[in-house]
């Protein structure tokens, strides 16, 4: 686990806003100096808690209007080869494990609820599937978002390494 502070995650929230941003920027911005930037940056991507630099895609405006989260049932030791026959279908976007009746959620994006239907019937078909259950998303008002968590988890932390935590 990495020990981050507020001024690592202004840094994140900064280039969750426009990864495209400079660090010469990100620095002047920030108040610090373009070392601490591209240490603290280092620092991050070295510790695994920034994993790559993506774009933000809207699918919607790429014509692909319906999303769908599917939750499938699945007989005990075949997680493998149903992960793989998941990850071979493009429009699977992600794929949780979890508790409860079903084993995945499995998140979807077809063009077209028709499209939907079809890639439903595909995966009900992978061996291993026992049951699935469909929900349909209708939009999303709050997209994933990790900031916030990371502000409140740093409330309390020093802004720098320099800067003592603040005590409540």
């Amino acid at each position: 686990m990495l020990s981050i502070d507020r001024l690592d995650v202004e840094l994140l929230e900064m280039l969750a806003r426009d990864a495209r941003r400079g660090v010469v920027e990100l620095a002047s911005t920030l108040g610090i100096s373009r070392n601490t930037v591209q240490s603290r940056l280092r620092r991050l991507e070295d510790g695994g808690l920034v994993t790559g630099y993506r774009p933000v895609v809207d699918l919607q405006q790429a014509g692909i209007a319906t999303q769908a989260f599917i939750g499938l049932e699945v007989q005990q030791g075949r997680l493998s080869s149903i992960f793989d026959a998941l990850a071979a279908i493009p429009q699977v976007l992600e794929v949780h494990i979890t508790t409860g009746r079903e084993d995945l959620l499995v998140r979807v994006a077809t063009q077209t609820q028709a499209g939907l239907q079809e890639l439903i019937e595909q995966i009900v078909v992978i061996p291993g599937v026992v049951h699935s259950t469909t929900t349909l998303a209708l939009t999303t008002p709050l997209p994933y978002r990790a900031m916030p968590l990371l502000k409140y988890m740093t409330r309390n932390a020093g802004w720098g390494r320099s800067t003592p935590p603040q005590r409540s």
